[in-house]
């Protein structure tokens, strides 16, 4: 067994040969789809670039074994019998050829020598075929006669075993992306099935909401008021005091129900984007606001360019929920200020809705996008707590996040970003190319 030589000056017309040699099977590789087609072309440049009579290609399996995946005049009986066998452990890190010109004289092979004479093979080499130092097999040469490997030889079978091992890598690496290709679609088909079990659990909740919990409110609403209607002759002020607490419960235990289905429809809601004006909207909810309200006194600014792809409907009901807490919360104000506008940074657009109201202690912020959490009570302002939820919902819908900035008596300014990460592809096929009308109806 021996080790490479120095390498000698190599004559310019033989290396033209050689490199045009390289060239095609270079060419042949990178235009094959499969490396059963990479194989053939490979053994042929081995055996002409190192006159060997015979060649094959080995590589180490899934459980490190040296399987052959290629063989070019090797009999079916031989490659059975030696199969298995490597010079190289799998984790060898710098493997280097081995050349046997007389395998007679070589240990490691003496248990191969009836099946090398049975086949004819008087000299053969182990050349190693690795990637980035990872060995991942080898090729072996056999010559029917002694035969002396040229240091030219060996290198020309190193080179070629690089354009292989260059192959299976990448043959590899694609397999392994298939795999992981099926493996992350499995996952999206798992996690779809669970998204719709929980989108049909609750449906039947809602349904039960509107219907099963109802009824009994109904019944307890309908019943007190006809008793305080028929008996107030009899009842005394606490009795009818009772009564009416009744009615009033009954009343907002209700408001909570629509408020909760509202958030559940949000959630579940079809999105349908077009260009939306957001000025336009916020407009009209203040005029609409004004004359449900005619003797406040409130000024508001509307910002300009503020037309987005969106949903118009989603878009309607988080404004009038955002503009309208403003205007709640300003509702001791004197002179009560709103502005809705928008504000560049970083190359990103936040809009924020802005007010000089009764504002919050920054402590309790965690509070505000939670159904049913409010920082004022219901004492100090109406309201079930579920608007903040409701915007947080399409704000995040819309690829967005929503924030607040506010201080006990300094008002509260709400900031919100919309597809902070791009509109997805699938929505923006979907988009229609102009909107003024909601496609969900504002709650």
């Amino acid at each position: 067994m021996s080790r490479i030589a120095p390498l000698p000056e190599i004559p310019l017309d033989r290396s033209l040969t050689e490199l045009r040699a390289l060239h095609a099977l270079a060419e042949t590789i990178n235009l094959s789809s499969s490396l059963e087609s990479v194989y053939p072309e490979t053994l042929q440049a081995l055996r002409w670039a190192c006159h060997a009579d015979r060649a094959v290609v080995l590589l180490f399996d899934a459980r490190n074994a040296m399987r052959f995946v290629a063989s070019d005049g090797l009999s079916e009986r031989y490659c059975a019998a030696v199969e298995g066998h490597s010079p190289w452990a799998a984790n060898e890190e710098n493997a280097q050829p081995i050349l046997v010109a007389d395998p007679a004289r070589e240990p490691s092979l003496a248990a191969l020598l009836p099946e090398l004479h049975r086949e004819g093979i008087a000299s053969l080499a182990f050349i190693p075929i690795a990637h980035q130092g990872r060995l991942l097999g080898n090729f072996m040469l056999y010559f029917n006669q002694p035969h002396e490997m040229t240091a030219a030889e060996t290198r020309l079978a190193l080179t070629v075993a690089e354009h292989l091992a260059l192959a299976v890598s990448r043959q590899r690496a694609i397999e392994e992306i298939h795999h992981l290709n099926a493996h992350l679609e499995e996952r999206v088909q798992r996690r779809t099935q669970q998204l719709e079990d929980a989108n049909r659990e609750m449906e039947a909740f809602c349904y039960s909401v509107s219907h099963d919990l109802r009824a009994p409110l109904r019944a307890l609403d309908g019943f007190a008021r006809i008793l305080l209607e028929d008996a107030a002759s009899v009842l005394d002020d606490t009795d009818k005091g009772h009564l009416q607490r009744i009615i009033d419960a009954s009343g907002r235990m209700g408001g909570l129900m629509d408020d909760l289905l509202r958030l559940s429809r949000i959630g579940r809601a079809g999105m349908r984007l077009a260009a939306v004006d957001l000025g336009g909207i916020a407009g009209g909810i203040v005029e609409r606001l004004r004359g449900a309200d005619p003797s406040r006194r409130a000024v508001s600014r509307i910002g300009a360019g503020l037309s987005i792809q969106a949903d118009a409907g989603l878009m309607r009901i988080a404004l009038e929920n955002l503009i309208g807490n403003a205007w709640k919360y300003t509702g001791r104000n004197a002179d009560a200020e709103i502005e809705f506008g928008k504000r560049e940074e970083d190359g990103r657009t936040a809009y924020f809705v802005r007010d000089n109201g009764a504002g919050f202690d920054m402590r309790y912020a965690g509070k505000l996008f939670s159904p049913f959490q409010r920082v004022h009570s219901p004492s100090e302002f109406e309201g079930n707590g579920i608007g903040l939820a409701i915007v947080q919902r399409i704000v995040q819908r819309h690829g967005g996040r929503i924030w607040a900035e506010s201080a006990p008596g300094c008002g509260s300014t709400f900031w919100f970003t919309l597809w902070e990460d791009g509109i997805p592809a699938e929505l923006l096929q979907a988009a229609a190319p102009v909107s003024s009308r909601p496609s969900f109806p504002p709650a």
